[in-house]
């Protein structure tokens, strides 16, 4: 199973389930559009899709709570175009970057849970996207790391 996920071969080969590479296609999207809009919006997405009451916050503080959002953001962007590059040109390590986003989503949730943030009330708009990013990466890491592509592999000399 590592070597589904860590092949010896990094071409452009896809060798798990085909829905799985058409899956990753909009997961890709868009975590591109969220990095882009914590960098690019006015609030970065902190108040409008995170529910984090920046109105409530003095000005610098509301300021500071975007600057870092926004950094993240351009975290989260390089890693994107890490998966758009997996996409076109190296698609055997497309079981790891569908590994990579289920392990950055859990660890995400684990800090959350270790240092939570005071959001407003009800659930922030920005949940449903990510649990819904999450469910389908699961989906898709399950349907990479299974398919015809492998048997094919293991069967050459």
């Amino acid at each position: 199973m590592l070597t589904r996920i860590f092949p010896k071969q990094i071409d452009n080969r896809f060798r798990g389930n085909t829905l799985a590479l058409w899956l990753f296609v909009p997961i890709v999207f868009v975590k591109l559009a969220i990095s882009l809009a914590a960098i690019f919006t006015a609030d970065g997405g902190t108040q409008s899709a995170d529910g984090i009451p920046l109105d409530t916050f003095p000005a610098a503080a509301a300021q500071a709570v975007i600057g870092v959002g926004a950094f993240l953001g351009l975290a989260d962007l390089w890693l994107a175009l890490l998966f758009v590059l997996a996409l076109v040109r190296y698609r055997a390590l497309i079981p790891l970057m569908y590994a990579v986003i289920v392990a950055d989503f859990i660890a995400h949730k684990g800090i959350g849970f270790m240092k939570p943030i005071v959001r407003m009330a009800g659930t922030a708009s920005g949940s449903y996207v990510t649990w819904t990013l999450f469910a389908l990466s699961v989906i898709g890491l399950v349907l990479a790391l299974r398919g015809e592509g492998y048997r094919a592999s293991s069967a050459r000399p």
